[in-house]
């Protein structure tokens, strides 16, 4: 995953956190996503130039990105799960691909396996997600463990208080993420938080 700061002039700087500035237009590139988040008081200028950079990105790749733009105060699905990750910053190492489809692809991770090679961090996700999907739990228990594996991450060696889980499971709930996103999502966060990618 890759952040970026939209400069007044268009200019792209990579940066490793978002603060959400009202002023501000952030890119989130997460190769299958290119989201772009924009401020309530950011110029009309930052805001044209950055969806030309967005699509000037897309275009570089092989398989088109998909383009989402997010105004502030209107964040949902996928993106409003990952806020609070976002603000508190992704090491440049941990630039990995998140899948968004509806389906996990299980049975392509497995087909490479049995060619004999070793799954990729995206493959250790999958497994993982798969996993956790076949484990038939209920979409509000995901939601309590997807906001568990990021209040891990926001307060590091701190306790994790029940109100706390709850709270963020009830915000994570709003999301309207699907079952198989928060699949995703836990998983990718957990095998982040077990490699340490995360400051």
């Amino acid at each position: 995953m890759q952040l970026y700061s939209v400069a007044e002039n268009g200019a792209l700087r990579k940066i490793t956190r978002l603060p959400f500035a009202d002023n501000s237009v952030y890119v989130v590139d997460d190769f299958k996503n290119i989201y772009l988040w924009i401020g309530k008081k950011a110029s009309k200028k930052k805001k044209d130039l950055s969806q030309k950079k967005a699509e000037g990105l897309s275009k570089k790749r092989d398989s088109p990105a998909n383009i989402q733009i997010i105004n502030q105060g209107k964040e949902f699905g996928a993106f409003l799960a990952m806020m609070d990750i976002l603000k508190k910053g992704t090491k440049a190492k941990a630039a990995i691909e998140r899948r968004t489809e509806l389906e996990i692809e299980y049975e392509d991770t497995i087909e490479l396996i049995d060619l004999g090679l070793e799954p990729d961090l995206e493959g250790e996700i999958t497994l993982s997600a798969y996993e956790l999907s076949q484990n038939k739990k209920s979409y509000e228990e995901l939601c309590k463990e997807l906001a568990k594996a990021q209040l891990s991450i926001i307060k590091g060696k701190s306790k994790v208080t029940t109100a706390e889980i709850n709270k963020k499971a009830k915000e994570i709930h709003k999301s309207s993420s699907t079952y198989e996103e928060l699949c995703w999502l836990i998983s990718e966060l957990n095998l982040l938080l077990k490699k340490k990618s995360f400051e």
